[in-house]
């Protein structure tokens, strides 16, 4: 799991009903998580209205063309880190033409041993789960000497129902460039 531990999931089932367990590794996941939350609250009918609606904003993207970029998305300053290929957060960026690098890395959240931009066009900084902010965009800017862009690390990163607005908003984010 990425965020939290089985120990962790082992602990709460003693104490709850039950562990819904879930690990999405691209957006089309979020139609099955919808529906797996659906069942376990016995709420079927919204969470299928929630499948419609991804459904449409998942077309709407498909249907449009983006520039293809090669971006570096950072998640984290101490050490600097990435994410790998293989997570949400890069399959759905690629959605937009976004890809990351680097190309192939061994840890789905690699820490970086430098901070070259590894062939990337332009470094995005997220907002979630470190607070990236302006003035690590205006530093990053001067070292590297690359675009460096803040990015809403809820909308790339956060699945479920915030999945639908995160297509929105990476569509208009991925056209402004």
């Amino acid at each position: 799991m990425d965020e939290n531990r089985k120990e962790t999931a082992d602990a709460l089932a003693k104490f709850v009903p039950s562990v819904i367990v879930t690990h999405p590794l691209g957006p089309l996941d979020n139609l099955a998580l919808y529906r797996q939350i659906g069942r376990a609250f016995g709420k079927e009918p919204e969470a299928e209205l929630l499948c419609d609606r991804f459904d449409v904003a998942f077309r709407t993207v498909q249907s449009k063309k983006f520039e293809r970029k090669k971006v570096l998305y950072l998640i984290w300053k101490d050490p600097w880190m990435t994410v790998s290929r293989d997570t949400y957060i890069s399959r759905t960026l690629a959605l937009f033409g976004l890809e990351t690098v680097p190309e192939s890395a061994e840890a789905r959240y690699p820490a970086l041993a430098d901070l070259s931009p590894h062939e990337a066009e332009i470094i995005l900084l997220s907002t979630e789960p470190y607070r990236f902010n302006d003035g690590h965009k205006d530093e990053l800017r001067k070292q590297l000497g690359l675009p460096v862009l803040l990015i809403d690390g809820e909308m790339t990163s956060w699945y479920g129902p915030r999945a639908i607005a995160g297509l929105d908003y990476l569509a208009d984010f991925a056209k402004a460039l």
